[in-house]
């Protein structure tokens, strides 16, 4: 459920951004989900900004919010146009804006996967299916409103075992992103944690994990998630094209520090019907009606 401190801190930031001159009603603004640390994803869509400015030939703004569901609240209430969803975020925010379109997803995003990882403490080891040594264990999801970090690592564990996964641990926490559980796990504060496997295997390559005192225990099947989508009235706004204009945009996005920062190969074509497996699975355990 969205608050009323995200609502306001959100209107309210919104509106000085307006009257400073930053954003006018001819600003083209987007924004992503929080899903890694602010200053990696400040950096990140900056750079998307800039590419978007020059390629739609319109102002183009990236606004960062504080939480998943700021994200879909902004989209919602028409503060952005277009935003960097998850599976499910995006999935909720098209159900709240109708016409909405998913327009691109990376091209690892058609089979993404998650990493459930662990403490050295545990002694668990990677196996083929989620090891029963987990159950008693303390654990910690990501956002609660994220596919890889709260959605798909639940269902696995409602499949694995029959249960929810507060009867399965002896204690459950959210993260807030998926940075953070790789953190919480590394240093021993949870015991196991889930996380998407594109933040482990950056984080990896930039020598942030020590692996001495975290592991991976196994691997999820692949599921659809990031995705670009924008709102459904945007043509009436910015010209008849402009979805199409958007698209293309990021379809041909290839500068290899921009793709690198997400970290993906490439967008390909996505439509919402490539997310219909989010929302079932997201009906089937309860996340939405």
């Amino acid at each position: 459920m969205i608050t009323k401190q995200i609502r306001k801190w959100l209107v309210s930031g919104f509106l000085i951004l307006l009257a400073s001159g930053t954003v006018s009603a001819q600003t083209f603004v987007f924004t992503a989900i929080p899903d890694e640390d602010e200053t990696k994803l400040v950096e990140r869509f900056r750079g998307i900004a800039d590419y978007l400015s020059e390629q739609l030939e319109v102002d183009v703004r990236y606004i960062p919010v504080k939480s998943y569901a700021a994200a879909i609240s902004a989209f919602r209430n028409n503060q952005v146009q277009l935003a960097w969803f998850g599976g499910l975020s995006g999935v909720q925010a098209r159900a709240l804006v109708p016409g909405s379109e998913a327009l691109a997803q990376g091209v690892e995003d058609q089979a993404f996967y998650n990493y459930f990882i662990a403490h050295k403490s545990t002694g668990l080891e990677r196996g083929d299916e989620l090891p029963e040594g987990v159950r008693g264990k303390t654990f910690t999801f990501g956002s609660k409103g994220s596919t890889s970090g709260r959605l798909i690592p639940e269902y696995h564990i409602r499949q694995r075992f029959g249960e929810a996964p507060e009867s399965v641990f002896s204690r459950v926490g959210y993260s807030g992103n998926h940075t953070r559980t790789l953190r919480l796990v590394e240093s021993g504060t949870y015991e196991v944690g889930a996380l998407n496997y594109k933040v482990w295997e950056k984080e990896l390559e930039d020598g942030n994990i020590n692996t001495d005192d975290v592991r991976i225990i196994w691997k999820t099947p692949g599921f659809p998630n990031y995705q670009w989508t924008i709102r459904g009235d945007v043509d009436a706004r910015f010209g008849e094209g402009f979805t199409d204009r958007v698209r293309q945009a990021l379809l041909d996005l290839d500068d290899p520090a921009l793709l690198e920062s997400f970290p993906r190969e490439g967008f390909i074509p996505a439509s919402n019907d490539d997310y219909e497996p989010i929302r079932s699975v997201a009906k089937d355990i309860g996340i939405i009606d």
